[in-house]
């Protein structure tokens, strides 16, 4: 009787807990995954812009070389920002 009761408290326990035994991100890490996300669209938008304005001042050609280069440093930071999201995720 002493055996039932105590698989019961035990199974009942995990259940119950078994949610948090599953390690997920922090709060923290995603306080941190959000600042990231929103530093990445606030230098995209900020890229976006130069770029706009870089054509309406000197015209397409002259700013492909600046909008390519701008493309690939979004990439990267988009990049960054996951795999910094990967790693907390998996601690």
């Amino acid at each position: 009787m002493k055996k039932n009761l105590f698989c019961t408290l035990v199974l009942a326990s995990l259940l119950t807990f078994a949610p948090f035994l599953n390690a997920e991100e922090t709060a923290g890490e995603k306080i941190e995954t959000v600042k990231n996300n929103a530093v990445d669209k606030t230098k995209k938008a900020y890229r976006t812009a130069k770029d706009e304005v870089c054509e309406l001042v000197n015209g397409k050609m002259e700013c492909v070389a600046k909008k390519m280069k701008h493309k690939v440093q979004n990439a990267t930071d988009a990049a960054k920002t996951k795999a910094n999201e990967i790693k907390n995720e998996t601690n």
